[in-house]
């Protein structure tokens, strides 16, 4: 779909919210036409890493909220669009040139959901874009690119990720779902390249074949570098390491420790090998890498190795996780009943001892043991339930569970019906209230 009409249905939408919003979305088109264009983009990149602004500082959302959701109730769609991220946060490294654990690489998924009695989901004869309007670059915010081959073996051009995509494009058709796997988004919009804001805002869309807009919605993409090996490993900090550089701290500790041990293939210091990509020799399923057989996973290796180091709580896992400032757990279960990283996951030894992370999670059935409540799959993002909509469609991302801390978060069900969530008005999808009881005790 033309950049161009996409922004133009977008804003034709806003401006028929009433006289209030229409100067927000003229605003709105003049920031669309000012960054839309692609950048020009030097060979050289800028010194790494930007100064950057702190977390706090980040624009206060009450300004964004008027430009993406309408106060007003909706006038009733043939279709409803559903969207959400498949993790509840994606980290990637700060800075590339010494290593890297995660590269940017964001996945959203959504749902198009023809209204009626009963409901249809469809796939076919309709396409799903996505579009980040205040983030349509990523060279520049991430120095990735420039090391992207010596870690990966691509070369990519700029502001693509991994997978081929871009900050906009069409979802891939999925039985029963659309998904855009590794978008390469950073943390930092266009209008403050400097300022880390890790819930950035997608606008989703649903088009006819003949371009039509069918449906749209808002939904977090969120992103984070906050990973503060720095709280240990800064100049002297472990062992007197001092190289002037957190990342040549660790890379020395591991050389110091386990050099001798470095299988064949990979021998040889790790500060001389630089760029290291931490999954080549640690299985990451992650980045579907398998490492070296009888090397421990990266989770299992980080696990063990830190478990003595930092406390088993909430904060203690921020000193790794997205973090104190991000706060990635933000979901009601977390705000409103008390829990924290170790009610699901356990402590850092039992996440140690998991054979098949990222692939072998905690399951909300393990609480929630009504048959109503069981997972149809392995995981909860790969889930669905009452007629066929994924457990995310309605009740959101893990660690972002409806009501989500951030407001942000609830932009997409106040789009849908009104108020934040979980999804729980029935005429959302249906066009008439159903009788019976909820989607739990309905097929």
């Amino acid at each position: 779909m033309n950049r161009w009409l996409h922004t133009h249905h977008f804003l034709h939408k806003l401006s028929r919210a009433g006289p209030i919003l229409l100067p927000l979305a003229v605003t709105l088109a003049v920031l669309a036409l000012l960054t839309g264009a692609s950048p020009a983009f030097s060979q050289t990149e800028p010194a790494w890493p930007p100064d950057t602004a702190p977390l706090e500082g980040r624009p206060v959302l009450s300004a964004y909220l008027p430009l993406v959701c309408s106060p007003r109730t909706q006038p009733a769609k043939e279709y409803a669009l559903l969207g959400w991220n498949d993790l509840g946060m994606h980290c990637y490294n700060a800075d590339f040139r010494d290593l890297a654990v995660l590269p940017p690489y964001n996945t959203l998924w959504a749902q198009a959901i023809r209204r009626g009695d009963p409901p249809v989901i469809v796939t076919t004869g309709v396409t799903a874009t996505y579009v980040f309007t205040d983030n349509t670059y990523s060279v520049g915010k991430s120095n990735f690119w420039t090391y992207a081959n010596q870690l990966f073996g691509v070369n990519l051009p700029p502001n693509i990720g991994l997978t081929g995509r871009g900050l906009a494009g069409d979802f891939e058709r999925k039985a029963d779902h659309f998904a855009a796997d590794g978008i390469p988004l950073t943390e930092f919009s266009d209008s403050a390249p400097t300022t880390p804001d890790p819930y950035q805002l997608a606008l989703v869309s649903l088009f006819g074949p003949d371009g039509h807009l069918l449906a749209s919605n808002t939904i977090v993409a969120p992103v984070s570098t906050e990973m503060h090996c720095d709280n240990c490993h800064f100049d002297g900090g472990v062992e007197e390491i001092a190289t002037g550089r957190v990342e040549t701290n660790i890379l020395t500790l591991h050389d110091e420790e386990n050099a001798d041990e470095y299988p064949p293939g990979h021998t040889g210091n790790l500060m001389n090998r630089r760029p290291v990509l931490c999954a080549e020799c640690h299985a990451s399923n992650a980045l579907a890498a398998p490492g070296v057989p009888g090397v421990p996973s990266l989770s299992r290796a980080m696990h063990d190795k830190h478990s003595d180091k930092v406390p088993q709580t909430t904060e203690g896992c921020y000193n790794c996780h997205p973090g104190p400032q991000t706060q990635c757990l933000r979901d009601v279960m977390s705000t409103e009943h008390g829990m924290g990283c170790t009610s699901c996951h356990g402590d850092m030894e039992d996440v140690a001892a998991n054979p098949n992370p990222w692939l072998n999670e905690p399951r909300c059935d393990t609480c929630h043991t009504e048959p109503a409540y069981a997972q149809n799959a392995p995981l909860y993002r790969n889930s669905t339930g009452h007629g066929g909509v994924y457990c995310a469609g309605c009740h959101d991302s893990p660690h972002a569970i409806a009501p989500s801390r951030e407001a942000r978060d609830g932009l997409k069900f106040i789009n849908l019906q009104g108020h934040d969530g979980p999804l729980d008005t029935c005429t959302v999808c249906h066009l008439t209230q159903p009788a019976g009881g909820g989607p739990h005790s309905a097929p």
